[in-house]
């Protein structure tokens, strides 16, 4: 077998010089196609779809109001901001943007469902996850309950609301209002708006509480021809019964006068 004779250094440099330009050359074109591609009219975001949650904000009211914000076409839009301004929107809690070629954004919306008012004022409410978010309350529920407490900590507060609540039903008044204060102590306000000082204490303490007032104060109320639903106010936090107060009498309930009625 006979070797193959070296290629000459100068044409070995002559055909390196070549593929070095030619790589240069597809390089070069391959960057002025994607410029083309980047600054081409045809991927400008042309359509946006919304699906899923629209009860609150109609697709063309939020095409309206979103797409002046978005910046950039099919390719350079950025998805992070382009989510932002669709959850920006009022109602809106979560939002998945798509890119759909060539010129296309489909956006699936989660809203916010309403389980209580957040606070004094009807511009905030706390979802169910225990978000608190901002809208018009007027497009809710009218019979949403009122929960109060330190900023950060409305998720506790609800979770509260869905523990006391069912106890409160043989009352036959639902709970309008319930508080957390500074310092820990928890008030129920009901629908006829009698209140109920609860105090501090665990959840399952707080419960407790409750549950043995609601089961006992019908009787004390019938002792004075009333019904639960005469209670003006009531409060728990005597470690040997509970103050009573109702609308036309004012009685007082300790343990040691033997007056508790047994369950």
């Amino acid at each position: 077998m006979t070797n193959a004779l070296a290629l000459p250094l100068d044409v070995r440099l002559m055909n390196l010089t070549t593929s070095i330009l030619v790589t240069i050359l597809l390089l070069a074109c391959l960057a002025a196609g994607l410029w083309w591609g980047l600054r081409n009219p045809a991927f400008s975001i042309g359509r946006i779809t919304v699906e899923g949650d629209t009860a609150h904000n109609s697709p063309a009211s939020l095409r309206a109001t979103v797409a002046p914000r978005l910046s950039g076409n099919f390719f350079t839009l950025d998805l992070d901001s382009a989510r932002a301004a669709f959850q920006s929107a009022p109602w809106v809690r979560k939002a998945m943007v798509q890119r759909v070629f060539p010129n296309q954004l489909n956006v699936i919306l989660q809203e916010h469902v309403p389980v209580a008012l957040w606070g004094e004022e009807d511009t905030h409410m706390v979802n169910m996850q225990g978000e608190v978010f901002e809208a018009n309350a007027d497009a809710a529920d009218d019979d949403l309950p009122r929960l109060l407490g330190p900023d950060g900590r409305a998720a506790e507060v609800l979770q509260m609301y869905a523990l006391l609540a069912p106890v409160l039903k043989p009352l036959q008044q639902p709970v309008a209002e319930l508080a957390l204060e500074a310092r820990g102590n928890w008030r129920v306000e009901l629908e006829n708006e009698a209140t109920i000082e609860l105090g501090q204490g665990s959840p399952e303490e707080l419960k407790a509480r409750l549950a043995q007032f609601v089961s006992t104060v019908g009787e004390v109320a019938a002792r004075h021809q009333r019904g639960p639903d005469a209670i003006a106010s009531a409060d728990l936090r005597h470690s040997s019964g509970y103050a009573l107060r109702l609308r036309g009498v004012t009685t007082m309930r300790p343990d040691a006068a033997g007056t508790q009625p047994r369950r």
